[in-house]
């Protein structure tokens, strides 16, 4: 059995032997299968991601990983072997995250407050119409 990535959302990618997180090496039938693995490595697929060994034993868990750039060869039988190359989020990218994090929960609860307060307007509005 070879080698696995396993992603946040559980999708299992095999790799290559000798692959490293700098260098994870996949090998795919076509173009259209390259493409497919490649599109599975998203910021939100590489927030959690684990690789386990030939026999399933985890041999490492990873979080916070950004593609920083692929580079594919295409093979004399037609076969496409690409290498990912992953790193981790520096500081920086890690501190930028948690500003956008924090600002989309900010945002949540200004449209909470809102709708709270809307809801509250019509509340009065009816009881105003209703005579009370």
């Amino acid at each position: 059995m070879k080698d696995t990535l396993i992603l946040k959302d559980e999708s299992v990618i095999e790799m290559e032997s000798g692959a490293s997180l700098s260098d994870i090496r996949v090998l795919s039938d076509s173009k259209t299968a390259m493409a497919a693995v490649w599109d599975k490595l998203t910021e939100d697929n590489l927030a959690e991601v684990s690789v386990k060994n030939g026999d399933g034993i985890t041999v490492g868990h990873y979080t916070d990983l950004l593609l920083a750039s692929e580079t594919s060869t295409v093979r004399m039988d037609g076969t496409i072997l690409t290498s990912f190359n992953l790193r981790e989020k520096n500081d920086m990218e890690k501190r930028l995250d948690a500003i956008e994090k924090g600002q989309q929960i900010q945002d949540a609860a200004i449209q909470t407050q809102d709708e709270a307060i809307g809801d509250l307007g019509q509340a009065v509005s009816d009881m105003m119409e209703g005579g009370v």
